[in-house]
């Protein structure tokens, strides 16, 4: 990815911006870099436990409860930690809570090495849920806060790369761990210490985030880290006034953005469930949709869906928010009600299927990185990503506890026709709200009344 020209639309008859300088277009390029480190880790972190829960299982003798519960219960803190970090970024900075949340991730990381019953694993990894919520909240209003605007959506949609190759290598190298060396389920959770250290001390040193800064008043502080690290359209733009007086959770429902804040959650939610609940246990959901081998056949699942993250990054710039982030729900509907009544029928079928929701889930779930960053002000993006981040977490940790109950009384048939529910909800309600913010400035995505949305 080429950071070339930082210019405005063609539309609203702007000049080209002049070329960013070496310095910012290596900060730029760094900063990217660091917030898709801690999205690696969450997908780290989340892509192995479906491997090892059946050791788990076996080791501690787990009752049908207490695997949805640990298999949810980072999911259950990133509902409690996407607020509470989002919040802090707001009050107090972001470039203080960057650091500290993955400081306690890490800590977490290591004791997965020792943990010894069920009660010690789920509050070890609902704490590190939390430090993954708050980078959520923290991370990405930082990029949507620096980046030029042309490469804004790109940059952004680079994070959900970054979060599938977390999950796909924690899910490959457990595997390859489990049936290769029958390493022990701490080992493979306990392996997220390693590249959480390394992003850890990367991040050292992180300029704190102009607009924030404006946004407290402290207008030379801003200006200064501005003229280094923005290109000089940003410069601009960091100094049109957003119109929000108010600063606290409760403007998310207030008019100028309630319409935004319902968008975002569902949209989000509504991805992630279904994922969550299959991705989470794909070795067990691909064997009783008919897939004997059930690990490999969730690997090729997550490089699917690691290439549409991809493909998202190489076009929301060219295509928009719009196209990419609302086909995919209709078609997983789709996919899901054949994979419901068809399943055992055709393992041609089966795999095209598993495949397809794959690949179109993953090119919508990379507007979840997008949208929450462009569509609040500064003031409170911390708190709505955060917010967005909980919301879609209810759902995603209660498709992973319950998928387990739900195949066991259901069947897959019942089990995917909930899920294609939930496919199809997002799809109206993105039809109907969601904004296409290609190419506009964030003060203007941002706007309140409703404009942005």
């Amino acid at each position: 990815m080429t950071l070339e020209i930082c210019e405005t639309r063609n539309d609203v008859h702007e000049a080209v911006e002049p070329h960013m300088t070496d310095e910012q277009r290596k900060f730029i390029a760094k900063l990217t870099v660091l917030i898709s480190g801690g999205m690696f880790i969450d997908g780290f972190v989340l892509g192995s436990v479906g491997i090892v829960m059946p050791a788990i299982t076996a080791d501690l003798g787990l009752s049908l409860a207490w695997q949805g519960l640990i298999g949810a219960s980072a999911l259950i803190g990133i509902f409690i930690g996407g607020p509470l970090g989002g919040y802090l970024a707001d009050k107090i900075g972001r470039k203080p809570m960057f650091t500290i949340d993955l400081a306690v991730f890490f800590i977490c990381s290591v004791l997965q090495f020792f943990v010894t019953d069920a009660t010690q694993l789920f509050l070890v990894r609902l704490v590190m849920g939390m430090a993954i919520g708050a980078d959520y909240a923290i991370g990405w209003p930082i990029l949507a806060e620096f980046a030029p605007r042309r490469l804004r959506g790109r940059l952004l949609s680079v994070q959900e790369i970054g979060w599938y190759a977390g999950y796909l290598a924690a899910y490959a190298s457990a595997m390859w761990l489990t049936v290769s060396t029958s390493a022990n389920w701490n080992i493979i959770l306990g392996l997220s210490a390693i590249p959480t250290l390394i992003v850890f001390l990367l991040r050292l040193g992180t300029p704190e985030s102009p607009r924030w800064l404006i946004s407290k008043g402290r207008r030379d502080e801003a200006l200064e880290i501005a003229h280094r690290y923005m290109c000089s359209a940003e410069q601009k733009d960091l100094l049109v006034p957003t119109g929000t007086e108010n600063h606290g959770f409760k403007d998310l429902f207030a008019p100028d953005y309630i319409k935004a804040t319902i968008f975002v959650s569902v949209f989000w939610v509504c991805n992630v469930t279904p994922y969550f609940a299959i991705g989470s246990f794909a070795p067990t959901v691909l064997q009783q949709l008919g897939l004997g081998d059930g690990m490999a056949g969730g690997l090729a699942l997550n490089a699917i869906a690691l290439l549409g993250t991809v493909v998202v990054a190489l076009l929301i710039e060219r295509v928009g928010r719009r196209r990419l982030g609302i086909p995919p729900f209709f078609i997983s509907t789709v996919a899901l009600i054949l994979l419901a009544f068809y399943s055992d029928q055709s393992v041609t079928l089966v795999v095209a299927c598993v495949l397809v929701f794959a690949f179109v889930n993953a090119v919508s779930t990379t507007l979840t990185g997008v949208y929450p960053g462009e569509v609040f002000p500064t003031e409170i993006r911390g708190v709505a990503v955060g917010f967005a981040t909980a919301v879609s977490r209810i759902g995603a940790a209660m498709g992973t506890f319950l998928l387990p109950l739900s195949l066991t009384y259901l069947g897959i048939t019942g089990t995917m026709l909930i899920a294609a529910g939930i496919s199809l909800v997002g799809g109206i309600v993105s039809y109907r709200l969601a904004p296409e913010t290609m190419g506009k400035k964030l003060s203007e995505t941002s706007a309140p009344s409703g404009r942005a949305v």
